[in-house]
């Protein structure tokens, strides 16, 4: 059963990340960040607060979030090694279910994106299919940097809403 907001607001720091934590993969000083923000009127609120904490890092410590998602059906993907929440949202898209020639086209894409932008291409799975996460790695491996790492943090950003969405009861 997903927390109510009442139980964030009214709960301690160490509760509030334990508990939302693992909306920014790997990152759990998002949520520590936030909590001093609070209390939150809404979900949607809390969830404005905490992309606004990602957005007003610096930029190292943007690039460490950003680096701490994993490839798209990668070696963590493979080896079983994801998060829960990346798993569920990897299967969603269909990325646990490639055909071999799907397989190999990503893992080009993700080592010429990584190479290009020193972080791993990002996108929120559960907003897309195979087809159109292939099709997004093709287009965004030519982009420039800096918009790069925005769009990056703006994908991020959905799927911590969305992690949120499963998390907090409306």
């Amino acid at each position: 059963m997903p927390l109510t907001l009442a139980d964030l607001n009214n709960g301690s720091p160490a509760a509030f990340v334990a508990a939302l934590g693992g909306l920014f993969e790997h990152s759990p000083w998002v949520a520590a960040e936030t909590y001093a923000h609070g209390p939150f009127a809404s979900r949607d609120a809390l969830g404005d607060a905490l992309c606004a904490t990602m957005y007003a890092a610096d930029p190292a410590r943007q690039l460490e979030l950003v680096r701490a998602h994993p490839d798209l059906a990668g070696r963590l993907a493979k080896a079983g090694a994801l998060t829960p929440e990346s798993t569920r949202e990897q299967s969603a898209a269909g990325l646990n279910q490639l055909t071999a020639g799907e397989a190999a086209e990503i893992q080009r894409l993700n080592d010429a994106y990584q190479a290009r932008f020193g972080f791993p291409f990002i996108i929120c799975a559960r907003l897309n299919a195979k087809d159109t996460i292939l099709a997004a790695m093709r287009a965004r491996v030519g982009s420039d940097p800096a918009a790069e790492h925005s769009t990056a943090l703006g994908e991020i950003a959905k799927i911590a809403r969305l992690r949120l969405n499963d998390a907090v009861a409306p």
